[in-house]
This record gives C-alpha cells, sequence and structure tokens, in this order.
C-alpha cells in the first residue's frame, strides 16, 4: 500500500514553500555574543506599524467637523454627523458604498477604539522633510538620522536586547521602516531580522524538527562537525575568504546561536497555525503554539491577511521574549476576504490596493478604511498583551509602546464639498502613538480647523505653540526617553512633554 505520508517539502508546500525558503534564509549575519542582563527595571517593548502612504492625522485623532471650521467646503473636513469628540481626540464612523473607484463597501469604525484607550493615546504634531515613500519611511524611524543613523527599533534592542534571542525583528519586507540604520557600531543583534512569512518563518528555527523522520541529533552533531571543520575550511571559497567578516558572522549563526535558538524550543512557541486536515503538524513532531486558538479569535483572517499575520508573530514575539521590537506594515496590495460570488461583497476588502498611498484616487474612503484597519489591529494587539502577566502586578501592555510611524501627511484642500478626491503628499501631518509609557489622553500641538495644517508644541509642557514646527528628531527623541532608552550622549533634545508623569 502507497504511504499518504508527506515529505517535509509537500508539507512546506502545503503552507507555502516559497515563503519557507525566503523565511529559512531570514536569520541570518548575526553573530554570537555574551548574554547579558536586561536593563535593571526590565525590559520594554516597541511595536513600529507603518503607515506607508501618508496615514492623515486629521482623518483620524484630529478629524475636523464641518461646523468647526471657516472654510469646511475647502479643505478636509467631516459632516458633523460622522465625528464624535472623545476627550482631546476625534473619531470618524462612516459607511461608504465604494473604496474611491473600487465597488466594494465598507464600514469604518474609530469611535470604538478611541473610548477604550483615549488615557494610553497620545498626538504629537510634526512637520516633516520629505514627501518621498522611502526617505519619509526612514525618517520616521531615525528621526531623520538624529542620533548617528540609529532606528528606533535598534536603540531599543541596544538597551533591551542584549539577553534576547532575536531583539529586533522586522516581519515585513522593502519598506523605508525596516532599513538597517548607518551606525556601524552597534552590536550585531541590534540590526533587524527579516520575516518574509509568519506564518512560515517558525519552520527555520530549528535545523531537524519538522522531518518526517528526522537524523539522530548525535549523527547531525557529527555532520555539522564534519562540515564546520574540515570540508568548509577546505574548499576553495572557504580558503578564499577565510578573512571575510561576513563569513564569521555566518559561522557563529550556524554554531553558538543556533544551538540557543533550537534549545528554546521556538519552533513550537512560535507556530500559530493550528492542526488541520491540511496541515497535520503532528506528523512532523510539531505543536501549535497554546495561543493558537487565542490568536484565531483576535486576528481571525490570519491566514489571508498578511498585517494579522503579522500582528499574531509580534504578540507571540514579545511574550516568550524572543524579542523586544517587532515592525509591522500593511501590504501594498489589496487584501480581499470574500469568496465565489461574494469576492466584492460589503466589507470584504481589508486592504485597498498601495494602502495610505490609494489616497490619490480616493482620498476620504482610502484613509477611512485604512485607519479602521490600523485600529483594529492595534486593539487586537492590546487585547492580548493586556492579559499576558509581565511581572510585579504589571501587564505586558504596561511595557508596550505602539508608533504608527507616517512617512507623511496629505493635502488638505479638496474641491469645493467633494465627497470624495485625490490627494498629494504634505510635509505637515502628527503622529499617534498608543501606550501607558506616554503622555496619554493628550494631544501635543493643534490643528488649525481653518486650513486643516497642524502646528507644534512646547517640547517641556505640550503646551500647543501656533507657528512652531515640531520636528522629527524631537518626536525621536521623545519616543525613545518614553521608553527609558539611555539618550545621554546622543544630542538628542529633552522631550519631558512626552512622558507620562
Amino acid at each position: 500500500m502507497k504511504s499518504t505520508r508527506l515529505s517535509r517539502r509537500s508539507f512546506l508546500r502545503t503552507l507555502g514553500a516559497a515563503g519557507a525558503v525566503t523565511a529559512a534564509g531570514g536569520l541570518s549575519m548575526r553573530p554570537a555574543r555574551a548574554q547579558l542582563p536586561p536593563s535593571a527595571d526590565g525590559h520594554r517593548f516597541l511595536i513600529v506599524i507603518g503607515g506607508g502612504g501618508g496615514a492623515s492625522i486629521v482623518d483620524g485623532p484630529l478629524a475636523i467637523a464641518a461646523s468647526e471650521s471657516a472654510n469646511a467646503g475647502a479643505i478636509n473636513t467631516f459632516p458633523d454627523q460622522l465625528v464624535s469628540r472623545i476627550g482631546p481626540f476625534s473619531a470618524v464612523d462612516m459607511r461608504r458604498n465604494e473604496t474611491a473607484a473600487i465597488p466594494v463597501g465598507f464600514t469604518a469604525n474609530q469611535s470604538g477604539f478611541v473610548q477604550r484607550h483615549q488615557s494610553d493615546m497620545m498626538v504629537t504634531t510634526w512637520t516633516r522633510t520629505s514627501v518621498n515613500h522611502a526617505i519619509g519611511q526612514r525618517r520616521a524611524v531615525t528621526g531623520n538620522e538624529a542620533w548617528l543613523g540609529r532606528t528606533l527599533q535598534e536603540c531599543v534592542a541596544l538597551q533591551y536586547g542584549a539577553d534576547l534571542p532575536l531583539p529586533n525583528v522586522h516581519l515585513s519586507t522593502g519598506t523605508g521602516y525596516t532599513d538597517r540604520g548607518t551606525d556601524g557600531s552597534l552590536p550585531n543583534y541590534c540590526y533587524g531580522e527579516v520575516v518574509a512569512d509568519p506564518k512560515l518563518w517558525p519552520l527555520a528555527l530549528d535545523g531537524s524538527k519538522g522531518l518526517a523522520d528526522p537524523p539522530k541529533a548525535s549523527l547531525l552533531q557529527k555532520a555539522r562537525m564534519l562540515r564546520d571543520r574540515t570540508l568548509d575550511p577546505g574548499s576553495k571559497f572557504g580558503q578564499v575568504f577565510a578573512d571575510s567578516q561576513r563569513l564569521a558572522h555566518w559561522q557563529a549563526i550556524r554554531g553558538e546561536r543556533r544551538e540557543h535558538i533550537e534549545a528554546l524550543n521556538l519552533i513550537d512557541k512560535l507556530m500559530f497555525i493550528p492542526e488541520s486536515g491540511d496541515v497535520r503538524l503532528s506528523e512532523y513532531g510539531l505543536t501549535p503554539t497554546p495561543e493558537a486558538a487565542r490568536l484565531r479569535e483576535v486576528f481571525p483572517h490570519y491566514d489571508r491577511d498578511p498585517l494579522e499575520s503579522q500582528a499574531a508573530l509580534a504578540y507571540l514575539l514579545l511574550k516568550h521574549r524572543v524579542s523586544c521590537t517587532v515592525t509591522l506594515t500593511p501590504p501594498g496590495s489589496v487584501v480581499l476576504l470574500g469568496e465565489g460570488r461574494n469576492a466584492l461583497g460589503d466589507d470584504t476588502m481589508t486592504n485597498p490596493p498601495l494602502a495610505f498611498d490609494f489616497s490619490h484616487q480616493g482620498h476620504r474612503s482610502t484613509q477611512s478604511l485604512m485607519w479602521h484597519r490600523m485600529y483594529v489591529i492595534m486593539g487586537g494587539l492590546i487585547k492580548l498583551l493586556s492579559e499576558e502577566e509581565y511581572g510585579d502586578g504589571q501587564s505586558l501592555w504596561d511595557r508596550t509602546m505602539i508608533y504608527l510611524a507616517s512617512d507623511f501627511g496629505r493635502e488638505r484642500k479638496r474641491p469645493n464639498g467633494a465627497d470624495e478626491w485625490g490627494t498629494s503628499h504634505d510635509l505637515n501631518n502628527g503622529v499617534l502613538v498608543v501606550s501607558p509609557l506616554v503622555n496619554g489622553g493628550n494631544v501635543l500641538g493643534g490643528v488649525d480647523p481653518d486650513t486643516g495644517m497642524t502646528y507644534g508644541f512646547d517640547p517641556r509642557t505640550g503646551e500647543p505653540e501656533r507657528g512652531r514646527h515640531t520636528a522629527e528628531a524631537e518626536v525621536f527623541g521623545g519616543l525613545l526617553q518614553a521608553l527609558k532608552v539611555d539618550t545621554s550622549g546622543s544630542g538628542l533634545p529633552d522631550m519631558p512633554s512626552m512622558r507620562r508623569g
């Protein structure tokens, strides 16, 4: 009788082999290092969510109601009945029958999230220095190269990641939010580890587990020793590049770092795909994480929505202290959840083409759908992190910051009274940060209701200052200081107004 047992290759094909191959290459070029204790005050965690394409702050928490503006028909304002005032913030709830020119209706609700989390929400206005996507995204995480070109993620990894297996993980590729910084003096563990497919990447964290018939550990160890001590050094490649720092890094990854990661059994702790008829994990000695069912409840579309799968893995990386900073970004392609005749039904599209940048084709509907999407993802992460105990009566959420990083803002003008229109990029915008660590329940700066343009604030008090433009370096420094990252000697401005208490 012919065996129906799947090979590991077939198993990977079931999950999507191309992604697994890419994922397996993601664990790369990081040297081994001594295991250092974390900060005496414990870890803190940073989640960066990329709002690529211009997450316009005046379409979210600083939205303007028409009755508030003397130029309501000429700038981006909303009918009064769509805008709720919740503390210092706005929330726009709307229903549309199409998204720009795409005939897919949606329902967007901002008020639920703002109502639940207003005390942890902080908006800081700022003025950007570029409307180029790649440059603006990079400057959103470097403060315009404010501290030796380091990224926020690298700074957090340096402060809190020395004792973690993979401190800085990028759960998507191809954006400026995941660029490596320009400070080459940092320990190599600070630089971002790239994950091509969160659903498959855990398979890359063990050299033999997941094989239908894995070799004995002793035999595998002998094979690795033969490779490392005899075959590779004796090869022409090994001889030519014997002094290569990159090759030394790779060899370190295959040695001490690999042993450490395999010993932690991360392949099971991070495998959030549940056992099913199509995915028979148990046949390969694999066990889904105990949180798999809960993750499915909170992010029910992670099998089809790349951002939800990123969020699911992000939570597990923080929960299991694998990482102290994770970066998520929405895909640049459309995400449709409908099937068959309902493929283009109402509320089936969670991600428009180009994400926020589809505002070129239809500003109001794109921004509304994407702000709703950001709040859903943030809300899910907050729910999970709030349920996880950190210690000393604190939850994991009590020590976490979510930063919605946008590359720039969007133009404020619109054709008079238009209900839908296209917008270009704009330097003027604001930042949304959600965290118990920041000066929550506050808007630092303000927005002129007659122009739609934001203005800055006093770095010390947070009081609004018309005519002042908050700089990228100020927001960068304020975020790090709220995370209690040691910025001494950095030259960054002190931003007490952004810190809680």
